[in-house]
């Protein structure tokens, strides 16, 4: 008889296009395992958004496997114990598992590959989350890439990926399945308060609603080269969270959209290769989401507290979208109500709080991570040191967004009205940026004057440099 596969499952939440669960379940009967970690990821531990999305999420998948009478097991714990006593408990040949790159997924990967080296059972690692597994475009001299457009260009010469896998037909398991946890009991859902209504109303969770929203991506991706730019439109596909929690693989996407001939699909293309760029750039740094890559002065470019800024007041104006710059305010406001927020806005109010208020992209990253139901620890590591002038690969510090112009060229009124009520009733000439005369009195002044955040800004970068 053919031997017990475990699958462990992290984020890659799906049936289709599964290298892990496709291989165990050809090779014997499965027991998929998804272990809630806190301890390893340490202070990278899930933040609120995310353990809602993940509750649902998992809550999806059960009855996904549940309609090929399959059940998930869900424990508690340190990875690597629960998995070995799962091992153990049923005699499994092998744990199946997709390739993850934050720092403390590899490590969990060479824990567990030692831990059972000297068992009879062995862990193998399958490649299944990007288009191309980080490291395989790399340069002439064999390194890999550090900077995006020569890694693209690779990466596009080096296409298309691999075939997509079929869900398995059916899924056989063990007679008896090792104890599992109610997936209630981890309490992900907020409860007191419940801050999740903007997310369930935005948001339909899970593999089918992935592969719902490709379908209508595919008639709709021909006008994202000129629609992403337009929050109040919105034509951008909202497969962010889909794709972080492995509802649905990159791969299936790009096969699925390969034939269109469209601007829009081109430049979305680039967005799925930023997204293995991300990774790429974690492979090779991973710290850095926590770490700026280039040389300043960190203390004289940021305003630091240890300097005598204070600078609470003004992190928490922006995270609460009360900066009195419409357009950021809305963009913070959409994330807080719904764990998401428009990509070009995203740029905008995160180059604000860097650039205009000089604090540092760490502070925002950070926030990010606990209120995106999409937070990527590589590209939103990736994205924030862009803005910042940090990165390997990086806008330079002195290109500072205007966010009144930007709002305004990229008609944002319709946005802003959505997010910011209480302006809702002024006119295009003076939502994006009301005078005092207009300004209703429940709207905040602004923080600071964009000339003159220019100039400190401009100034703090010359002084970094020395």
């Amino acid at each position: 008889m053919s031997q017990v596969q475990i699958v462990w499952l992290r984020r890659d939440l799906r049936l289709k296009d599964q290298p892990a669960l496709h291989a165990a379940a050809g090779a014997g009967p499965v027991i998929p395992v998804y272990i809630l970690d806190d301890e390893r990821a340490g202070d990278r531990a899930l933040g609120g958004a995310h353990r809602w999305w993940l509750h649902h999420s998992l809550e999806d998948l059960a009855k996904t496997y549940g309609r090929r009478n399959a059940k998930i097991v869900l424990r508690r714990g340190d990875s690597i114990s629960v998995l070995q006593g799962i091992a153990q408990e049923t005699g499994a040949a092998a744990i199946h598992a997709n390739r993850h790159y934050e720092p403390w997924h590899r490590e969990a990967e060479e824990d567990l590959h030692d831990a059972l080296k000297d068992s009879e059972c062995e862990l193998v690692l399958h490649d299944g989350n990007y288009l191309l597994p980080p490291g395989t475009a790399t340069t002439g001299s064999g390194d890999p890439y550090k900077i995006y457009t020569p890694f693209m260009r690779a990466v596009k010469d080096l296409l298309p990926p691999r075939d997509e896998l079929p869900a398995p037909e059916t899924i056989s398991q063990p007679s008896s399945l090792p104890e599992s946890d109610e997936l209630a009991d981890w309490d992900l859902l907020p409860t007191k308060p419940d801050w999740a209504g903007g997310l369930r109303d935005f948001w339909t969770v899970g593999e089918d609603a992935a592969h719902e929203r490709l379908e209508w991506w595919a008639d709709e991706v021909g006008k994202y080269d000129d629609g992403r730019n337009l929050p109040s439109k919105d034509e951008t596909s909202k497969m962010s969270p889909h794709l972080h929690w492995g509802e649905i693989s990159p791969v299936t996407i790009w096969h699925r959209l390969k034939d269109k001939r469209s601007d829009g699909w081109q430049t979305y293309e680039k967005e799925l290769i930023w997204r293995d760029y991300a990774q790429n750039v974690i492979y090779q740094f991973p710290k850095y989401p926590e770490e700026s890559y280039r040389d300043y002065d960190e203390q004289v470019l940021w305003r630091n507290l240890n300097r005598g800024h204070l600078i609470e007041e003004d992190l928490e104006a922006w995270r609460r979208g009360r900066t009195g710059y419409p357009i950021v305010d809305a963009g913070m406001r959409q994330l807080w109500q719904t764990g998401w927020m428009h990509n070009r806005v995203r740029m905008i109010a995160a180059s604000f709080l860097i650039k205009h208020l000089l604090i540092d992209w760490r502070h925002g990253e950070r926030w990010f991570w606990d209120t995106l139901v999409d937070g990527d620890y590589a590209s939103n590591g990736t994205n924030w040191q862009w803005v910042s002038g940090t990165g390997v690969d990086s806008n330079m510090f002195p290109r500072i967004m205007a966010p009144l112009s930007q709002s305004e060229k990229f008609d944002a009124a319709g946005y802003i009205r959505k997010y910011v009520p209480e302006l809702a009733d002024l006119d295009d000439a003076q939502i994006h940026d009301p005078d005092d005369e207009h300004r209703p009195g429940d709207y905040p002044v602004r923080l600071i004057g964009h000339k003159e955040a220019r100039e400190r800004a401009l100034q703090a970068y010359r002084d970094s440099k020395g």
